[in-house]
C-alpha cells in the first residue's frame, strides 16, 4: 500500500489516461450491517508444505540429505526473491553466465510476485515502486533498460502508462471518501497544527543528516550511521512522538498506518528512525498549507518523484522481467529447496531438494550468493558466521496476508472521492487491515468490467499471527475482510465471485529499535571502495555486502526492512562481488 498524502496537481497531466472512465454509483448503507454470503476461494501462492518439508528434512539429516546427482557451475544463487534476481542480473552484466538460481516456489520473485484470479492479473505481494531517487542508480538503470525511464530534452521522464493513473488514493473517514490518505474531513485546527509540526520535524531531521534509499548509502562513506540516525534508531516511533508532543489521534493513526504499510508493524514496535525514513527517504510528508519546511518535495519535479510505478500484477511485473532471461538461459531452477550450504577447500556445496523429481541434488560452485531470508540462511549455512547467527536471533519478521477478491463489475460506493487505485479505511476493523488496491486501475478502456481488489493485512502486531496463518482455514480470514469492506461497498457480497488468499509467515523484517545500529556494523565488514566491470566497460561501485569466505549475503533483511530498492541494490552488489572473485 502507498501512504503518501494527496498531491493536488501532481497527476493532472495524466488525467487523460482515465478520461471517460465509468465510476461506480453510490448509495448509503442501511442501518443494519449487510449480510455476507458464502464466497468460494482458498489459499494460493505459497507452498507452505514445501517450506515445512525443508525444515523436516533438516531435522532428520543423515540419509535424507544424501544427494542423488551432482551439478557444477561457477556461482550458485540461493533464493529467487528480488535480491537473488538482481544478483543474477549483475552477474550477466559482468559477463558471467555460468550460474544457477535456486528458488523454493514455482515462481521467482519472493514477495514481489503476481498471479491471476479468473484470468485477471493481480499482485500476490508488493504492488508498487516509487519513482527511484538519485541514490538508487542501480534501480534507475534497470528501469531504463526496460524502457520505463528515458531522458527527454535533458530531463528524465517515466512511462506515462506505468505511472499510477489518477485518482491515485482515497481514505474512508468520518463517513465519506476523501482524496488522499491523511485524514482531513472536518479535522480541528489543532490537528492541522500537529500535521505541520510533524512536517517541520521531518524537514529538520532531513537537513541534519539526509536519509537515503537504499539505506546503506547514508552511511557507507562515513563507515557508520550518522549520530542523529543512531538516536532515532534507539527508540520507538511511539516514544519519539510523545517526546515531541505529537498526540493527535488522526496524525497517530496515519503514522501507524504508514509503519504497518511499509514495515508490517505499528508505532509501538517500529523504530523512530524507520518511521522518519519512510517519509524522509521516499515520499516526503505534505501537511496542508505548509511550505515543505525544507523537505525535498517543494516543486513540480519533486512532486513527480513522489509518484509511483504500478502494474496490474504489481511488482510481479518487475520480477518477471528479471526472471525472463534466466528462464530462457536455463539458469532458473524453481521448486528447489535449499537444505545445506557449506564451504569446502575448493569451493561451495549447495544441497537442494528438487520438488518435481523428489530427490536431493548437490551443486558445486566457486561462489555462492546467499539471497535467503536471514532466519533461513542461519539454518542452512554450515559453520555460519557469527554475524549471521546474531542477525537471525535479533531480527523479527512480520506475517502478512494478501486477499485477492474477484468482482464481476463496479461496486456501489459511499459518497465522496471517486474510486481510486489505493483505497484505505480509517480505523479498519480487520486486524492489521491496510485497505485494497484495484488491479484494474491502469486500464484505459472506460467500459465497466470485472476486476480484482487486492486487500492487505500486516500482521506484525497480531499475537500468534504466524500460527493462525498456518492453522486456520481460509474462511477465518475471508469473513472479517468481506464484512469490513461491505460497510463501504454494500453490494460487495453480490459482486464478489471468488477470493484467493496468499499467506506470508515471514514476509518482511520489522525495523525495531537498535536494528540499524547492529546491521550497519555488519555491513562495514565487507570490502569497501571496490568496483566491478560490466560487459559494456562501465565500472560500478559496490555497496557494502556482508561476506564470509566464498559466501556473499544479499537480502532486504540486511537493511532491516523489505522494499524493492533495498533488495535490488543488495543483490546487485552481491552478484558483482561474486564476479570479482571468479
Amino acid at each position: 500500500m502507498v501512504a503518501t498524502t494527496s498531491m493536488p496537481g501532481t497527476m493532472q497531466r495524466r488525467q487523460f489516461l482515465k478520461a471517460g472512465a465509468v465510476l461506480a454509483g453510490g448509495g448509503l448503507l442501511s442501518a443494519c450491517e449487510p449480510a455476507v454470503k458464502a464466497l468460494e476461494g482458498g489459499f494460493t501462492g505459497i507452498q507452505m508444505d514445501r517450506g515445512h518439508a525443508l525444515r523436516d528434512r533438516l531435522k532428520r539429516g543423515g540419509a535424507a540429505l544424501e544427494p542423488a546427482v551432482v551439478h557444477r557451475t561457477q556461482v550458485v544463487i540461493a533464493g529467487g526473491g528480488v535480491a537473488g534476481l538482481s544478483a543474477a542480473r549483475s552477474l550477466r552484466l559482468a559477463g558471467v553466465n555460468d550460474f544457477v538460481l535456486l528458488e523454493l516456489e514455482d515462481q521467482a520473485g519472493g514477495n514481489s510476485r503476481g498471479g491471476q484470479v479468473k484470468g485477471i492479473a493481480c499482485p500476490l505481494g508488493a504492488h508498487y515502486l516509487p519513482v527511484p531517487g538519485d541514490d538508487t542508480h542501480e534501480v534507475q538503470d534497470f528501469l531504463e533498460e526496460l524502457g520505463l525511464r528515458k531522458r527527454v530534452s535533458g530531463r528524465w521522464q517515466y512511462d506515462e502508462m506505468t505511472l499510477c493513473h489518477s485518482p491515485q488514493e482515497r481514505l474512508f473517514f468520518d463517513g465519506h471518501w476523501q482524496e488522499g490518505l491523511l485524514p482531513m474531513q472536518g479535522v480541528q485546527p489543532a490537528t492541522l497544527q500537529q500535521y505541520q509540526k510533524f512536517s517541520a520535524l521531518v524537514g529538520a531531521l532531513s537537513r541534519e543528516a539526509p536519509f537515503t534509499m537504499p539505506t546503506m548509502k547514508s552511511w557507507m562513506h562515513g563507515r557508520s550511521l550518522p549520530a542523529a540516525h543512531l538516536a532515532l534508531d534507539a527508540i520507538t516511533m511511539e516514544t519519539w512522538l510523545a517526546q515531541n508532543g505529537l498526540d493527535d489521534p488522526q496524525l497517530r493513526w496515519y503514522l501507524d498506518y504508514s509503519c504497518r504499510d511499509d514495515y508490517g508493524a505499528g508505532l509501538s514496535r517500529v523504530s523512530a528512525w524507520a518511521a522518519i525514513a519512510y517519509f524522509a527517504s521516499r515520499h516526503g510528508f505534505h501537511a496542508p498549507g505548509d511550505d515543505n519546511n525544507g523537505n525535498s518535495n517543494s516543486n513540480q519535479d519533486d512532486a513527480e518523484r513522489d509518484s509511483v510505478l504500478t502494474w496490474p500484477e504489481g511488482n510481479g511485473w518487475l520480477s518477471k522481467q528479471l526472471a525472463a532471461p534466466l528462464q530462457s538461459g536455463g539458469q532458473l531452477r524453481v521448486g528447489s529447496s535449499v537444505l545445506r550450504i557449506a564451504e569446502t577447500r575448493d569451493g561451495v556445496e549447495v544441497d537442494v531438494h528438487n520438488a518435481s523429481a523428489d530427490r536431493i541434488e548437490r551443486w558445486v560452485a566457486q561462489r555462492c550468493v546467499v539471497a535467503l531470508p536471514v532466519f533461513i540462511a542461519a539454518r542452512v549455512v554450515q559453520s555460519a558466521p557469527d554475524f549471521l547467527l546474531q542477525a537471525a536471533q535479533r531480527l523479527h519478521w512480520a506475517p502478512w496476508l494478501v486477499a485477492n477478491i474477484h468482482i464481476d463489475g463496479p461496486l456501489a460506493d459511499r459518497q465522496g472521492a471517486a474510486p481510486s487505485w489505493d483505497n484505505v479505511l480509517f480505523a479498519d476493523e480487520v486486524a492489521g487491515g491496510l485497505g485494497y488496491v484495484d488491479a484494474g486501475h491502469q486500464r484505459l478502456d472506460p467500459r465497466p468490467a470485472p476486476t480484482v481488489l487486492s486487500y492487505y493485512q500486516a500482521l506484525g502486531d497480531l499475537k500468534d499471527a504466524r500460527r493462525l496463518l498456518s492453522e486456520q482455514s481460509w474462511t477465518y480470514w475471508r469473513d472479517p475482510i468481506m464484512a469490513s469492506l461491505s460497510r463501504v461497498h454494500p453490494d460487495l457480497s453480490e459482486r464478489a465471485t471468488r477470493m484467493e488468499i496468499t499467506r506470508y509467515g515471514h514476509a518482511m523484517a520489522i525495523p525495531m529499535p537498535g536494528d540499524q545500529a547492529f546491521l550497519s556494523r555488519i555491513g562495514v565488514q565487507a570490502a569497501q571502495d571496490q568496483r566491478f566491470a560490466l560487459s559494456n566497460g562501465e565500472r560500478v561501485p559496490l555497496t557494502p555486502t556482508p561476506t564470509a569466505g566464498r559466501l556473499s549475503f544479499a537480502h532486504a533483511d540486511w537493511s532491516g526492512y523489505s522494499v524493492f530498492e533495498e533488495a535490488f541494490t543488495r543483490g546487485f552488489s552481491a552478484g558483482g562481488l561474486a564476479s570479482l572473485s571468479l
